[in-house]
């Protein structure tokens, strides 16, 4: 395996996979196209000007569309050693500018580099003698264009004066192309330039800030120079790690460029789209020596990657590979958010007494009382209550570090868990299609459990058996049995009185005075045999209200939760609907009918994701919240890679 660098400024899991930092040829470089855009916003800033005559000025520029905050971030020079520095403000407007004088002092030949307050880096620029003075600035955009040097009064806090040379000199059109992470440790260079450019005083270095820069000829004595439109590639001696960068330093120590991954990002290869001039993404192959394949998950800046992952098959945790993948409906659209992908587990983390093979983590629900807690059921009649830790979600030790199992009523059988949500009471309701014990029998039923009950098992407070309800599931077979109840989710009355649904058992506005035991909700459980929703009052004395059905759209629902952040119901279909969202509202007419439905990140599996969830809008940072997506078999990208044998993957969702 590669590497793995401990240093300072690793790159953030929630970031895109690749980031550029400013270029330099001796106070002349090629223009470089700023990062893509992420849920944090962070990838948005860019260094925009700096000087190190005397005053030693940075300028920062956000180029996104919304304000950053660059709270508790730090700065270094060539010491790298970050210190904090004191910005003009606290938060840079979208579009807008924040300037600092260094802390440090800048030198005649010095570097910068900027992080976010968790270390991660944001951008970085390095220079030649005299290259900052009197100052350095973007040219022909403000956090995209080309560093020059300037010749003018500098423009510190505004945009930076229109013009650039006419042309630059020939090793500008270097670029880094391609680099694995993947075991060779492989970089390539390719000249998009007219000319030979020689490089036998070129070095490069890594992103461990404690490594010296390496001379490319001697880790590849032929690679003196590199034609026009051609290519160079070497091995790293320093090794690549699965989160690292690589910076390319020509014969006075000037970056000439830089690109930083993730974890992961590198595997198999990270490669420009288009050849020698787009931006990075992860390729399907590597391509080293020749032009990019560029089939990977696309260009253009806007491909997700899968972020994390690690860790090594237990015994017995045996990936199930996904079944009945079918068509993603028509009209469906992107998803709306980030599109990047964290692993958000432990590799086989849901291992049980009475099931080692790892997987089958299907409802979630975040705790709308606790947004730090995500309620999972687990099917095999297990509970687990997760909260954070280093980026990962894992079952509360002070709850239970190993789940807690769940019974029927009076304490016996094996309830087949799979939807659940937290009631107006904070109560966990979870949804179950058969009893384990006797699978070819159905046993659709929801049950309300007390999360404060103390022991290893729970044993529900009240049990409602719909079973009776769906004659078509009651063949003999497991499979009709398997397709019951799948997920559930509360929707608040304020809700349906607030948006006019009409009471299906009455014709009129829906009065929650006239079911006085229900409690302050109803409850929406999804059947995965043909996609509706079932809707119901779960009154307190153990019987039930069936307030008719609700049509979703789709063949099938996995999963169903209350969104109040849109303000809408969403029904969760995993591979058999194209792995899609729909999002649910009160129509004109009082009905509840389907609004729009998203696809999961590209970067996703296809797998049978079967649990959904959104983090309250309370979380919001900058426009995005958490979404957790959960996988019913563990079975990620297949043997090898490093998400197989995972259970959970985060991403984001706007608010």
């Amino acid at each position: 395996m590669p590497t793995s660098h401990s240093r300072v400024g690793v790159a953030s899991v929630c970031a895109a996979a690749l980031t550029f930092s400013g270029i330099v040829v001796t106070g002349i470089v090629a223009a470089q196209p700023a990062a893509a855009a992420d849920p944090a916003g962070y990838q948005n800033v860019r260094i925009n000007e700096v000087t190190s005559s005397n005053s030693d000025t940075v300028e920062l520029y956000n180029a996104g569309p919304a304000a950053v905050s660059i709270s508790g971030w730090k700065m270094s020079d060539d010491g790298f050693v970050p210190q904090s520095f004191s910005p003009s403000s606290s938060t840079i407007p979208a579009g807008g500018f924040v300037t600092f004088n260094s802390p440090k002092g800048l030198g005649d030949s010095d570097k910068l580099v900027i992080y976010t307050a968790d270390g991660t880096v944001v951008d970085r620029v390095d220079w030649a003698t005299g290259a900052a003075k009197p100052a350095m600035a973007r040219c022909g955009g403000d956090g995209t264009g080309a560093w020059v040097t300037t010749t003018v009064a500098t423009t510190f806090g505004a945009p930076n004066a229109p013009g650039c040379p006419s042309s630059v000199p020939a090793a500008s059109r270097v670029r880094i192309n391609e680099v694995t992470s993947n075991g060779s440790d492989t970089v390539e260079l390719y000249n998009g330039g007219t000319s030979a450019v020689s490089i036998g005083s070129w070095k490069y270095v890594d992103g461990d800030t404690t490594h010296a820069p390496v001379s490319i000829a001697s880790s590849s004595p032929s690679a003196t120079t590199i034609p026009a439109g051609g290519y160079v590639t070497f091995d790293s001696a320093l090794g690549l790690g699965d989160n690292d960068s690589v910076f390319l330093l020509d014969g006075s120590g000037t970056t000439v460029d830089s690109v930083t991954w993730a974890l992961n990002g590198a595997k198999p290869s990270d490669e420009r789209c288009a050849n020698g001039t787009g931006w990075f993404q992860t390729a399907v192959t590597a391509t080293l020596g020749g032009a990019n394949s560029c089939t990977g998950g696309g260009g253009g800046g806007q491909t997700g990657h899968l972020l994390g992952g690690g860790g090594a098959l237990t015994s017995g945790c045996t990936p199930e590979a996904p079944s009945g993948t079918g068509a993603t409906p028509t009209g469906t659209l992107a998803w709306p958010g980030g599109l990047d992908v964290t692993i958000a587990d432990n590799v086989c983390a849901f291992t049980t007494s009475t099931g080692p093979e790892g997987r089958d983590l299907s409802g979630l629900a975040f705790d709308p009382a606790n947004p730090s807690v995500l309620w999972a059921a687990k099917n095999k009649n297990w509970l687990y209550k997760l909260v954070k830790s280093n980026g990962k979600w894992i079952p509360d030790p002070s709850w239970s570090a190993t789940g807690k199992q769940i019974r029927f009523a009076g304490g016996t059988g094996l309830p087949d868990s799979e939807g659940l949500t937290v009631g107006g009471n904070g109560h966990i309701y979870v949804t179950s299609e058969r009893d384990n014990g006797n699978n070819t029998v159905p046993k659709d039923t929801v049950m309300e459990f007390d999360p404060a009950a103390t022991g290893s098992a729970l044993t529900p407070i009240h049990q409602w058996d719909m079973t009776s309800q769906f004659p078509q599931l009651n063949t003999g077979s497991k499979d009709d049995a398997n397709l019951g109840f799948e997920g559930v989710g509360y929707v608040p009355d304020s809700w349906l009185t607030a948006n006019g649904w009409v009471d299906p058992l009455t014709g009129a506005a829906y009065n929650p005075a006239n079911y006085p035991l229900h409690g302050a909700g109803l409850f929406f459980a999804g059947l995965e045999w043909d996609g509706t929703l079932h809707v119901y009052g779960l009154n307190s004395d153990g019987t039930f209200t069936t307030f008719g059905t609700v049509s979703t759209g789709k063949a099938s629902v996995m999963d169903v939760t209350f969104d109040a952040g849109t303000q809408r119901i969403i029904a969760t279909c995993d591979n058999t609907c194209g792995e899609t969202h729909t999002l649910m509202k009160v129509d004109t007419a009082g009905a509840i009918v389907p609004d729009v439905t998203y696809t999961n990140p590209a970067v996703m599996p296809v797998d049978n994701l079967e649990g959904f969830a959104l983090a309250p809008a309370s979380t919001c940072v900058n426009g995005f919240r958490e979404a957790v997506w959960s996988d019913d078999g563990i079975y990620g990208f297949g043997t090898g890679t490093s998400s197989y044998g995972h259970a959970l993957y985060s991403g984001t969702f706007p608010c």
